[in-house]
């Protein structure tokens, strides 16, 4: 058996994305940096949703939603965030990880049946609901420049992000630390009308930016869920890891652990 860390990450690698190659790489300056062995494979989205998903998922110790919306199957990404959210495996989403893990939680959790993103809302997205009326994610006041089509184009957007005391999410920057800045690349991010969901489904704000939008969730019971609109993939170095990917990994690699013992133990 191997003693390799194994993350799954959720969706369809595109090789013009700078963000899929800088998330693969990230995980390994974390291993690193950590002494681990982590071996990432990239599940595609139509995957989730065909016989035999859920035990390729358990296969994996964390598991990674990516950015690169919209995805080949919108179904598909959703099965694997509620497997993550159900099963209590470690979890981070990052961009279109984060807008797709509010969504799951609108409709899982909360019952909200049509909930959606406005990049779905136009009907010519895989898996897009046009006639959908709770559109939880919806267009940022001041899209990205530079996006073309499928092959988007870094912004070189760097903005200042607060930090909320006590969460996890500031412990992995330091506890000291309140404001840090972040790449992200996204046209879209939380409508404000539906702020109450993340809340509401048990998944607190963590993370704002300048004019108070939501740019971060965690949970404050699962073993590691964490879902951020800004991308930390895209600022990790070799000889500078980002602690958000790091503690990711580290969490993987601690459950990763607890699983085979479990399985001694039976």
């Amino acid at each position: 058996m191997s003693d390799a860390v194994r993350i799954g990450i959720l969706g369809d690698f595109n090789p013009a994305f700078r963000s899929h190659h800088a998330t693969s790489e990230s995980l390994q300056h974390a291993a690193r940096k950590l002494d681990l062995k982590v071996e990432s494979q990239w599940i595609p989205t139509p995957s989730l949703v065909a016989s035999g998903a859920e035990e390729i998922l358990k296969s994996f110790d964390g598991l990674w939603a990516s950015p690169g919306s919209p995805y080949k199957s919108f179904d598909g990404m959703l099965k694997g965030i509620e497997f993550a959210r159900r099963r209590d495996w470690p979890f981070l989403g990052t961009c279109g990880g984060f807008q797709y893990a509010l969504i799951e939680f609108a409709r899982n959790v909360l019952g909200i049946a049509d909930a959606d993103s406005a990049e779905n809302n136009s009907g010519s997205n895989p898996g897009s609901n046009p006639e959908s009326k709770n559109i939880v994610i919806y267009p940022v006041a001041c899209a990205v420049p530079g996006r073309k089509g499928d092959a988007p184009k870094l912004s070189g957007m760097v903005p200042q992000i607060r930090l909320r005391p006590g969460s996890y999410l500031q412990s992995f920057y330091g506890k000291d630390k309140e404001i840090v800045t972040e790449e992200f690349f996204c046209n879209f991010e939380v409508n404000p009308e539906y702020e109450w969901c993340a809340m509401e489904a048990g998944f607190p704000v963590v993370a704002r930016g300048t004019q108070g939008e939501i740019r971060a969730l965690e949970s404050p019971t699962h073993r590691f869920f964490i879902a951020t609109l800004f991308q930390p993939q895209l600022s990790s170095t070799e000889k500078k890891p980002h602690p958000l990917v790091l503690a990711f990994v580290q969490a993987a690699a601690d459950w990763g652990r607890k699983k085979l013992d479990d399985s001694v133990l039976e």
